[in-house]
């Protein structure tokens, strides 16, 4: 029997907020990542924002940053690890644009310290 276990928390990708508000009331308990300037459901353990538009690769030589999504990502995770928010057992992220889902994928394959917390679970619902 092969065991296969990762302890990652899952982080799920909608275009739709409709889905993404179906999705949190199903529970388990839920924290959001959300494109800036969009409207996100209530009834998330902990929110972060990001901005889907990069002026730049993410963590290119003049900029020497993480890129947007990385920090959202470690926002959430600080909060949960420090008791600041009640503790979610994954992430919903609203990304309504191929941009913002393209970005959310690409942090979780290129930025080590996102690709060891979170994981990236397949809904088929993301921007097409």
């Amino acid at each position: 029997m092969a065991w296969n276990l990762d302890a990652r928390t899952p982080l799920t990708l909608f275009a739709d907020p409709a889905a993404l508000a179906a999705a949190l009331a199903q529970g388990p308990a839920a924290a959001m990542l959300v494109e800036a300037g969009l409207a996100a459901p209530a009834g998330a353990a902990a929110a972060a924002r990001f901005v889907a538009s990069l002026p730049h690769a993410v963590a290119c030589a003049c900029c020497q940053g993480r890129g947007p999504v990385a920090e959202a990502l470690d926002r959430l995770f600080l909060a949960r690890i420090r008791g600041q928010c009640p503790w979610f057992e994954r992430v919903l992220a609203l990304a309504e644009t191929p941009a913002a889902a393209d970005l959310i994928a690409t942090t979780l394959r290129d930025d080590a310290v996102s690709a060891a917390r979170f994981r990236l679970v397949d809904t088929g619902s993301t921007p097409a």
